[in-house]
């Protein structure tokens, strides 16, 4: 999972694709990049960590000069997360091309083949982004032209889709003519495009989520659609053109259950409305399964799950209570390395308030259950704060089955649903009594915002995914390569690496 953002003004970019970046920074905070146009220069800064860490010098600000320029948070789900894969990435034929993507491909292998033995063109990185980059620059290039058009660009992006699978949400400079935005033929990772009025004319802005636009008083258009690609000229002409055939809107609905900030809008759907909704369906659910349910109090996992959590207890009738304090400067933790690291963040992350447990039957809600390690956790701080029973409910259904669309979930093997029944996993947390959203509710909780959807991503609760070209074997190798044990082997590796380096230099 990652955050991308381009624009394109009539005045200096690089703060406010700065301060963009922050208000993204929860969809990545492994690494952080801009890379801005001045002329027919280009000036990148990129590095590991937050954005505030990255670019924690007036210096660095200073010289990304220019009036175009994108930017990126990333969470990594291929390759490694060392600073040389840090977005945006460039390559230097034809024009110059910067991009920045949000998503996975699922056949970046082929491709990488493709890209060494017929289009020669060299990769510095196992980034499936670089060869994203390259497909689309190498489109780019079969054109042959030395001037550009709008044309050009949206024939190279056409050409893409036809060679590319899997998710992406892409923004990509090209250097002297402006900035290019582009969504995937099933439009699984989101998109959307603002525009401002500016003294010297109009200027716009792409963005994962709508509320970077809104933050620097873009009015939001809308989404880019699935397949289609939008040309932002220098002087502020926009081009938009469907690139794809037969797309298909297929959002990953995990998107609206965690991923996005509750203040955002993605196609077309208030993604606080939606979880609002999400509260509400789960409580008919315990209503209806559980109508003499004994729940004293409602307590939401902080953040995602506070909206649901707040809804839920005003359906049920019962108290909502805050019996968790946050430190805010932990990390996600189900995309940390190690079960030992997981378990000790969670202690360091959460803090229970006793006087909301002691006593209670209290509901624990939280938005999903993904590895169920933080779920375990936290199910034992309640017990140690005093709590009598504890129940948990999930805001969506069990999650079994692993993502291939750019978020960085665990294998099969390591998610605490996949291949176990409700008793056992009531066990496996220690809960008095576990209550998951079902599919059917959470789609029609989302849906509701825009009926017009007739397809979500649900693949990490179903196992089907849209793409329809995971294959087992493809399962396999990502079990392979994105396991803890793999993981820790990686950097175990990488550290040798590095002390051989420090030794034969010393």
């Amino acid at each position: 999972m990652c955050g991308i953002v381009g624009l394109v003004s009539h005045n200096p970019v690089n703060q406010e694709l700065y301060d963009a970046l922050t208000v993204l920074q929860h969809r990545g905070q492994d690494a952080a990049g801009i890379i801005t146009m001045d002329g027919d220069r280009l000036h990148l800064r990129k590095d590991n960590g937050l954005v505030r860490d990255v670019f924690h010098s007036d210096e660095h600000m200073i010289r990304l000069r220019g009036k175009v320029g994108i930017g990126h948070v990333r969470y990594p789900t291929a390759g490694c997360s060392s600073a040389s894969e840090a977005q945006p990435l460039y390559t230097n034929m034809p024009y110059g091309i910067a991009l920045a993507h949000n998503g996975n491909l699922t056949n970046a292998e082929q491709l990488k083949r493709e890209l060494f033995l017929e289009d020669r063109r060299h990769l510095n990185t196992d980034s499936d982004s670089e060869v994203l980059l390259n497909v689309f620059a190498h489109e780019l290039m079969t054109r042959g032209k030395l001037r550009l058009t709008p044309e050009d660009v949206f024939e190279a992006v056409a050409a893409m889709h036809k060679r590319c699978r899997g998710a992406y949400a892409c923004v990509a400079i090209i250097n002297g003519y402006g900035l290019v935005g582009f969504r995937d033929p099933y439009g699984i990772r989101p998109a959307v495009i603002g525009r401002r009025e500016g003294r010297d004319g109009p200027e716009y802005m792409i963005a994962s989520e709508s509320v970077a636009l809104v933050t620097h008083d873009f009015q939001l258009i809308g989404d880019l659609a699935p397949g289609e690609a939008v040309f932002i000229t220098l002087d502020g002409e926009l081009h938009r053109r469907q690139c794809a055939v037969n797309p298909v809107l297929s959002p990953c609905i995990f998107e609206f259950v965690y991923m996005a900030r509750p203040d955002s809008v993605m196609d077309d759907i208030y993604v606080y409305k939606a979880r609002l909704r999400m509260g509400v369906k789960l409580a008919e659910k315990i209503l209806h399964e559980w109508p003499d349910h004994d729940i004293d109090t409602v307590i939401p996992i902080p953040d995602t799950s506070r909206v649901a959590g707040a809804e839920l207890a005003m359906r049920l009738g019962v108290a909502y209570r805050e019996g968790f304090i946050k430190n805010r400067y932990i990390g996600r933790t189900f995309i940390m390395p190690g079960q030992a690291q997981r378990k000790k963040s969670v202690r360091q992350k959460l803090n229970p308030i006793d006087l909301e447990f002691k006593g209670k039957n209290v509901l624990l809600v939280d938005d999903s259950i993904v590895r169920g390690t933080t779920s375990k956790e936290i199910v034992q701080m309640a017990r140690e704060a005093g709590a009598r029973k504890v129940y948990f409910a999930s805001a969506a259904p069990p999650v079994r089955y692993p993502n291939v669309y750019g978020i960085d979930m665990p294998t099969s093997s390591e998610l605490i649903a996949h291949g176990r029944t409700l008793p056992e996993l009531e066990r496996l947390l220690g809960a008095d009594r576990l209550i998951y959203q079902d599919l059917n509710d959470l789609v029609e909780a989302v849906r509701a915002g825009n009926p017009d959807i007739t397809r979500f991503d649900c693949s990490v609760f179903t196992g089907e995914y849209v793409t329809q070209d995971i294959s087992m074997d493809y399962l396999n190798q990502l079990e392979l390569f994105r396991s803890d044990a793999a993981k820790e082997a990686r950097r175990h590796a990488s550290q040798s690496v590095i002390e051989m380096h420090n030794a034969a230099a010393g």
